[in-house]
């Protein structure tokens, strides 16, 4: 333990550049430590709200200061020297990988780290796991937490394993996916498992304890579980982040059978959670996650004023954040796509007696099919874009927004203007060409989807396929008379 300085006690925070890692940083600056912090780049940990706080290289930091020791967490010489001369150590490194062996890499970390701490005759470890039921198979993201939790318990340093569930603050990946859930869907039919319990836990709150538990009595180890005062279904946690947004009731129904990794699709699809973080955060809801003791409260205190509720968490976690943005986004795009639609009827003469002598292959389409399917395209296209243009304003990426926007207006005017080229100039070369920069177009919009999320681009591939057919099918059957 360190015995230099008296008048601070010194603290390694693992992961602080992450979400948690950060405010817990934060926490304990204002609680007078001083902090190192382990990370592979000195630029990010500067980046932080903290930053300003970071001593100068190969200086200590003093009480409300920041020391950033940059090595990795993987490597027994860098955790040696980050442990060195530490009072308490915060491991708040978690895995979102999906690679087969994430599982064995994580508790091999553990290890490395438990071993590193011993031998720098650290005080005590505090680690961030999260809540589960005893007795069930559980998810391979969950399970491993809990593993990690008994390797750390299992060393020399006494260790507290915080448990929680899902984390209410602007930032955290679960409250990211509550979030965007309940905005962009007017309702859900989800597994069963959205009607499984969840004792959540709001930012603040969880940043208390993990920092309060270094207070903890001496020699103590052992797992707490950490939450707010509320247990509810995730499904309640949806109605009620919209009756706090002021959004319209949503209605939550549950399907039969839906796999996590089905599940994560269509989350990577509607919100701007990817999938390789969705899945681990929806393995998390297979089990119910209630609080089941309230130990650490009872030893470390609460937060002034007492725990936050699920509402009081929303509603702190809402004070930046525009829960209409979303709507304002699919109404402008949807606008845009339905003129390009109206604008193209308009201009489309099916009974253009010079279209009406072409010589159509047997194997078109009828003319009936196209109008539907143009419709049932056209609403691709108005979702997609909308959901690729909400997450870029959500980025505050300005200037993505107007590339995006310059990219879909160039292409429902060459969309709607290929109709009036084709059917009213007669021009079939002309329609042609003009039909191969819409397909050209087309395929930039699927790679900007796709580069938002896969799912996106795969959802918007047949509309380009479909207006490559269609408008060079027609455009083919012109030159040829």
């Amino acid at each position: 333990m360190n015995t230099d300085n008296e008048s601070a006690r010194r603290a390694l925070v693992t992961g602080a550049t992450g979400y948690i890692g950060g405010e817990v940083t934060a926490e304990l600056l204002r609680r007078g430590w001083a902090v190192r912090t382990l990370s592979r780049d000195r630029g990010k940990a500067e980046s932080m709200p903290w930053g300003d706080q970071i001593v100068p290289r190969g200086a200590r930091a003093d009480a409300g200061q920041v020391e950033v020791y940059e090595g990795d967490a993987s490597a027994a010489e860098d955790l040696r020297a980050a442990l060195s001369g530490v009072d308490v150590a915060w491991y708040l490194i978690h895995s979102m990988s999906e690679t087969s062996d994430f599982r064995a890499e994580e508790v091999r970390m553990a290890k490395a780290f438990a071993h590193a701490a011993e031998e720098g005759d650290v005080g005590r470890i505090v680690y961030l796991g999260g809540l589960h039921p005893e007795g069930e198979s559980l998810s391979e993201h969950l399970a491993s937490r809990v593993e990690v939790g008994e390797v750390l318990m299992a060393s020399r340093v006494p260790t507290a394993v915080l448990q929680a569930g899902v984390v209410i603050g602007e930032g955290s990946s679960s409250f990211e996916m509550l979030r965007h859930l309940s905005e962009r869907l007017p309702g859900a039919i989800a597994p069963r498992w959205i009607r499984h319990r969840i004792t959540p836990i709001s930012v603040r709150d969880a940043v208390y304890f993990l920092a309060s538990a270094a207070d903890l009595p001496v020699g103590t180890n052992r797992e707490f579980d950490a939450g707010s005062p509320d247990t509810m279904e995730y499904a309640e946690m949806m109605k009620a982040y919209a009756r706090v947004a002021g959004l319209p009731p949503r209605w939550v129904a549950t399907a039969p059978v839906t796999t996590p990794r089905l599940a994560s699709y269509w989350v990577s699809l509607v919100t701007p959670v990817s999938r390789t973080l969705s899945q681990p955060l929806i393995g998390s809801l297979l089990h119910h996650t209630e609080l089941k003791e309230r130990d650490l409260e009872a030893a470390v205190g609460t937060p002034a004023g007492g725990l936050q509720s699920f509402d009081t968490a929303l509603g702190e976690a809402l004070r930046g954040i525009d829960p209409r943005r979303w709507r304002r986004t699919a109404a402008v795009v949807g606008g845009a796509v339905v003129t390009c639609g109206i604008v193209g009827s308009l201009l489309v003469q099916p009974d253009n007696p010079w279209y009406r002598r072409l010589d159509l292959p047997s194997w078109q389409p009828p003319a009936a099919v196209f109008p539907v399917v143009w419709s049932g395209l056209y609403a691709d296209i108005a979702v997609v874009e909308s959901l690729v243009m909400a997450d870029q304003r959500e980025q505050g990426s300005h200037r993505a927004v107007r590339s995006s926007a310059l990219a879909l207006g160039v292409n429902l005017a060459l969309n709607a203007g290929w109709c009036g080229l084709f059917f009213r100039s007669k021009r079939p070369r002309l329609s042609t060409a003009w039909a191969a920069l819409l397909a050209a177009s087309s395929a930039d919009l699927v790679r900007r989807a796709w580069k938002s999320s896969p799912e996106r681009g795969v959802l918007l591939a047949p509309y380009a396929a479909w207006t490559s057919f269609a408008t060079f099918l027609n455009g083919a059957v012109a030159a040829r008379n």
